[in-house]
Order: structure tokens, then sequence, then C-alpha cells
């Protein structure tokens, strides 16, 4: 896992694309990037395999002044 992440985070870093490492699985680092029209995840497996999620949407300010509150409503456990 090892060069597989620094190889990652080198790719990144060169080219100035901010990103941030979390740990939600304990076999897992994930380098969570956020670039514009797209957010992408990339977990990074204890092994040195990559599961990259892409997540595409609009960027433009919701119209709804509720939104946050129903998302926090909606996705608490």
């Amino acid at each position: 896992m090892t060069t597989v992440l620094f190889d990652l985070l080198e790719k990144l870093d060169a080219e100035k694309i901010h990103y941030t490492l979390s740990r939600n699985r304990p076999d897992t680092i994930l380098v969570s990037i956020a670039v514009v029209g797209m957010r992408v995840e990339v977990d990074v497996f204890r092994d040195g395999h990559t599961e990259v999620c892409v997540f595409k949407g609009s960027e433009g300010e919701a119209e709804d002044a509720g939104i946050l509150e129903r998302i926090i409503r909606e996705n608490t456990d």
C-alpha cells in the first residue's frame, strides 16, 4: 500500500490538487479529492489495490434554504 498511496499523493501534489486523508475502514486509507464539478474518493487498500468512486453534480448554490437541515435529518443514525 505504501508505494501506491505515496505515488498517488505525489501525483496530486505535483498537480496542486487538494486532497484530504481519512480512515473509515481498518484496511484502507481514503483519499478524498474535490475538483470543479466532481468529488472523487480513492480507497487505497492494504494490499495496494485501489477503488475509485466519482460523484458528479452541480456546484451551484442550493435554492432551497432548508436543504441542509433536511440532509442532516434524513441521514441521522
